[in-house]
């Protein structure tokens, strides 16, 4: 099957798994990877140049109706929530938080499932709280492929878990199986 894009949210224990997954994925890879991390909402700089130094496709942190496009990722900006819209663009947001989180990985996950329906994978990585459970769920029941990173592998397990008690999700991968599941893709 061919994916029109790829999805990650991840927070407490995810940068590292983040950085080997963007390392792997050579500059040709043939849709936009979206991130949705939690971070600092105060820090606004140095996030992006430290997931660069490890990547080999191209960080941005679009603006307010940017367009995606394949080879490179976006990551939702510090303190705005990510929307993905249909044509492939992008919508932020500062409504509040959601599940304490802005940006929330609920809300991207769920509009990038609206958007992309059947065509998107959808990953969830390491985390301190259940965000991203409810929009890994909508990616399945919109016929999405959800991986789930192994929580004996998390340095923090409550996200992987409170997705893998939401929804039946397609696989339970290490890092390196997300990855080799990625490059196949190719």
């Amino acid at each position: 099957m061919n994916y029109s894009a790829a999805i990650i949210g991840g927070s407490a224990g995810s940068f590292q798994v983040v950085t080997k997954i963007l390392n792997s994925l050579p500059e040709t890879f043939p849709m936009p990877v979206l991130l949705c991390l939690h971070r600092l909402k105060h820090v606004r700089s140095g996030f992006v140049e430290a997931l660069s130094l490890k990547s080999n496709i191209p960080i941005e942190e679009p603006y307010d109706k940017d367009k995606l496009g394949p080879g490179k990722a976006f990551l939702a900006p510090a303190n705005y929530h990510m929307y993905i819209e249909l044509a492939n663009r992008v919508a932020l947001s500062t409504e509040d938080p959601v599940n304490h989180s802005r940006p929330s990985i609920d809300l991207s996950f769920i509009t990038a499932s609206n958007a992309y329906r059947n065509k998107l994978i959808g990953i969830i990585l390491s985390g301190a709280n259940k965000d991203g459970a409810f929009g890994l769920k909508k990616v399945h029941d919109n016929g999405g492929v959800t991986i789930v990173q192994d929580p004996e592998e998390c340095e923090v397990k409550t996200m992987t878990q409170s997705a893998l008690q939401l929804t039946k999700v397609d696989y339970v991968y290490t890092t390196d199986l997300i990855i080799k599941f990625l490059l196949k893709l190719i």
